[in-house]
């Protein structure tokens, strides 16, 4: 196992920064009101972190993290510290904002990812009210000397999850499970084999192979069996109804063992369930002053229009809250009027979703922030939506800037208003997740118009049955731009005849083994992007892959754990296609000639690219992350004249000789290239357009020993040879034959 830390000196300085990070963090107060929600998460994971940062060195046993990773968060947390002396009351400065509040997220994100909390119970909100009776409940049956399987029901929007994660941070509940709490967000479809992988990676750091949910069920009870005699808490959160045949599967025997869900329906057979109320009005009304920074005596909003505006939902307060925000009395009591219809506004979940509508007040229905959110509701329940995807379809629908920022610009203003979570990491790894009730609320708003006339249609098919609009014989013409369609691990590919001549968005979420696409992709000459997701464990073969050759228009492609067998034996020529990214894939092609763009990510039986890679020409961004099996770039690589960019974050790690000889394109190299650990060689003659130096990682790596470049590169390694004495720098004309 790697050592975490170099010795106890770097151990030292790691504390050192960590205590001036957390320090300063406290002290930052009123001149930064506008990043109080990310400094808010920032402090709790440092006192989260704070203890352990003390006993780093005993970490090594738990955490497998090379020299390199504790030296680049150190890092990470001294810029942050220094960009903590900035922060002011910048308010018409958004571009700086934007970059302050980035700074921060990704420096919140790494801390948490190099812990490892992936099973962890996050932090709960920082702001909570009318928990703390339910929580001494749960807490009461929790602490009992035997094993528990409690239920916890209340409707979308109540504050299951608040809860799980109070009690799952309660010091009390801490003294008796320790560290073994692990938390699991289920929401649509409990998936056996992906809830015990979480816990494999979680508990022992390790991702074995499973042959069926039976085997994997199996293997978690062995593992939980071997953890000793501390008690054990699983929290799977929000299950829903129709998952109890797998629930079953997690109720193991074992002495000390408790499992406690969350759903929005009372499920059976649980030794103990708890109905969580919605909150009471004088609660209700704490939280929406609180959501709206209404404080005491500040403000002159009679108490009578608050109370009209009061519905016992939290999530719905929150959001409400938000839009309110420094509003005057007139909006509050406008707001009010519309509310007040002779019933309680939160009686049933339809009429949380349209006052929930409401209370979003987009300024008209050509306001592209509430196209974005509708947008959101496109992708499966629970889905981490990784930004570069967000920002393709964008581009299309919406006619943004191609860089992104409009894009990125738009998500901070959704999470701004609690009606998306957006995490951006220094990992190339941003993504945005967000609430599955605010989610149906952006399907309920879509769903408004009749189905010919959507602008998005969005298709969640359970089993085969199919809505009856699309089984009839007179079917509508589709005139939507975007196309969604979810289907589940029972799904048989029976496709019906969809026309949807104007669809450029189709995204695709399958969960079977062998997934077929639809024969009416044939006839989408619009089609631009493509997104094609599997929410299975291991890869599915993706059949009919030679339809996207009748696709004239298609310009991005986006797969995510498929495999295409059929490329092999059968090339499809995309001649249109300009960016394609993997994620997860077994896939090999050389009928893409005319690519700008390759991301590939997770593909971990990625050993070396292939040779055909050096044919795509026109290709200007390569970026490849997390394949930590690769260990070779093609020889013929130089032949990518027109290659820009390199990125290759967390891979290569085995690479012993790299040779970007040639590429006259490439402008800078990866600024992660110090991970490289196993690096020795470096062929890099003829890189022309490398005229900024080098990255400040390349002092990390240790095992370099030779550098071939030209003249004019070798002045950049001048400096680098002082922190690596044993590296030699040749120029390649003086090289000899």
């Amino acid at each position: 196992m790697a050592s975490l830390v170099g010795g106890a000196a770097l151990a030292a300085v790691f504390g050192e920064v960590f205590n001036v990070l957390h320090d300063t963090v406290k002290c930052v107060g009123s001149d930064a009101l506008m990043y109080k929600p990310i400094l808010k998460s920032l402090q709790f994971n440092l006192n989260l972190l704070a203890p352990v940062v003390e006993e780093i060195r005993q970490l090594n046993k738990k955490l497998d993290h090379p020299e390199g990773e504790t030296k680049s968060l150190k890092e990470d947390m001294r810029k942050a510290r220094e960009l903590m002396g900035n922060l002011g009351p910048q308010e018409w400065d958004y571009p700086l904002q934007a970059y302050y509040g980035r700074q921060l997220t990704e420096l919140n994100e790494a801390i948490v990812m190099f812990f490892q909390l992936s099973c962890s119970v996050t932090g709960p909100s920082d702001f909570t009210v009318g928990m703390d009776e339910p929580l001494k409940v749960l807490k009461t049956k929790l602490l009992e000397e035997k094993k528990q399987q409690l239920l916890l029901t209340a409707p979308g929007g109540c504050g299951k999850t608040i809860l799980v994660k109070m009690l799952g941070h309660d010091q009390e509940s801490k003294g008796k499970f320790k560290d073994n709490i692990f938390f699991v967000p289920v929401s649509k479809t409990l998936n056996p084999m992906v809830i015990v992988q979480r816990l494999f990676h979680s508990i022992c750091d390790r991702e074995p192979e499973f042959q069926s949910d039976e085997d994997a069920i199996n293997q978690l009870q062995v593992l939980l069996t071997q953890m000793g005699s501390s008690p054990i808490l699983l929290i799977l959160d929000d299950v829903c109804p129709g998952s109890e045949f797998h629930l079953e599967k997690f109720k193991f025997d074992i002495t000390k063992y408790n499992i406690l869900v969350t759903s929005r329906t009372t499920l059976p057979q649980f030794s103990f369930t708890y109905n969580l109320k919605p909150l009471n009005d004088e609660d209700a009304m704490t939280l929406l002053c609180h959501s709206a920074s209404v404080q005491d005596g500040s403000s002159h909003i009679p108490d009578e229009v608050i109370k009209k505006a009061v519905g016992g939902f939290p999530l719905a307060l929150e959001v409400n809250g938000k839009s309110l925000y420094g509003k005057p009395v007139e909006a509050w009591r406008s707001r009010a009027r519309k509310w007040s219809n002779g019933h309680s506004i939160f009686s049933s979940s339809s009429d949380l979703l349209h006052c929930l509508w409401k209370s979003l007040e987009f300024s008209d229905d050509k306001d592209i922030l509430k196209e974005c959110f509708m947008d959101l509701g496109s992708f499966s329940e629970s889905q981490r939506i990784d930004v570069p995807s967000l920002i393709d379809i964008w581009e299309v629908l919406h006619e943004l800037d191609e860089d992104g920022n409009d894009a990125i610009a738009y998500l901070h203003e959704l999470a701004t208003r609690n009606l998306a979570t957006l995490v951006m990491t220094s990992y190339n790894e941003d993504f945005v997740t967000q609430h599955n009730l605010l989610r149906e609320l952006a399907m309920y708003e879509s769903s408004q118009e009749p189905i010919g006339q959507r602008k998005r249609l969005i298709m969640d098919i359970n089993k085969n049955t199919l809505s009856k609009w699309c089984t009839k014989e007179d079917q509508h013409l589709i005139n939507a731009r975007l196309l969604s369609i979810s289907t589940d691990e029972l799904f048989l590919s029976s496709w019906c005849n969809i026309q949807a001549p104007k669809v450029e968005v189709l995204i695709l979420n399958f969960q079977t083994r062998n997934y077929c696409l639809p024969d009416f992709m044939f006839k989408m000459d619009k089609l631009k992007v493509l997104m094609i997701n599997n929410y299975r464990y291991f890869p599915a073969e993706l059949r009919n892959f030679q339809l996207l050759k009748s696709l004239p228009n298609l310009k991005t492609n986006k797969l995510e754990k498929v495999s295409i067998p059929s490329l092999c034996k059968a090339p499809v020529l995309l001649k249109s296609l300009k960016k394609i990214s993997l994620f997860m894939c077994k896939i090999v092609s050389d009928a893409l000639p005319n690519l700008m763009e390759i991301n590939i990510d997770y593909c971990n039986d990625l050993v070396e690219l292939p040779a055909v890679l050096c044919d795509v020409i026109c290709l200007k961004k390569l970026s490849i992350t997390n394949c930590h099996q690769l260990s070779a770039l093609p020889n013929g690589i130089g032949k990518l004249v027109n290659l820009e960019l390199l990125e290759s974050k967390r891979s290569f790690h085995k690479l012993c000789i790299l040779d970007i000889s040639d590429c006259l394109g490439i402008r800078h190299l990866p600024k992660d290239i110090g991970e490289l650990c196993n690096l020795k060689e470096l062929y890099m003659k003829g890189c022309l357009s490398l005229r900024k130096g080098l990255p400040p990682s390349t002092t990390n790596l240790e095992q370099l020993k030779l550098v071939i470049c030209d003249e004019e590169r070798a002045k950049f390694w001048e400096p680098i040879k002082e922190v690596l004495t044993n590296l030699e720098v040749k120029v390649a004309e003086k090289i000899s034959t």
